[in-house]
């Protein structure tokens, strides 16, 4: 499973806006470019996409920019990623109802890469912006994750 460029970048704007707006005031895009080390046409080509999608809403003149049109704590991540057309995609026969063999059958392990993506889509989809400001990340699987820790406490 990789996520693009696309989704990590609109996520760091996103999160750049959110931490270096002051008292609602617009953030250029150049601005964000040199912060962050990311090419200002490819911002260019997201802010578009979150823009039409309604995340960011732009503001004309001299000290124009772009806004964030929610509060952090009600933009989730996954609201970021799905303007900018990224989805998490762990099956090799995607969504489009085509089976995973070149019989049209689902693979044998069809189910279990389906559920990961269930979960990854729950997190993201359960993670707000200010959640990535304050590094408080949800647990999905909070009994796993108790496990997982009580076996590496053991270990070291």
């Amino acid at each position: 499973m990789k996520l693009t460029a696309k989704a990590r970048y609109a996520v760091i704007a996103i999160t750049d806006i959110a931490v270096t707006a002051q008292d609602g005031d617009a953030v250029s895009l150049s601005d964000i470019s040199v912060r962050q080390d990311i090419s200002l046409s490819f911002l260019e080509q997201l802010f578009g996409k979150l823009r039409k999608a309604g995340i960011v809403e732009s503001v004309r003149g001299a000290s124009g920019g772009y806004i964030l049109t929610q509060n952090t704590a009600d933009l989730n991540i996954g609201d970021v990623m799905r303007a900018v057309d990224e989805e998490v995609q762990t099956k090799r026969c995607g969504d489009k109802g085509i089976g995973c063999t070149t019989k049209g059958a689902k693979c044998l392990s069809h189910d279990l890469w389906q559920a990961m993506e269930d979960h990854i889509e729950g997190f993201f989809t359960a993670t707000s912006i200010q959640d990535v400001i304050d590094q408080r990340f949800p647990q999905i699987c909070p009994d796993l994750a108790k496990e997982m820790s009580s076996k590496m406490e053991v270990a070291e």
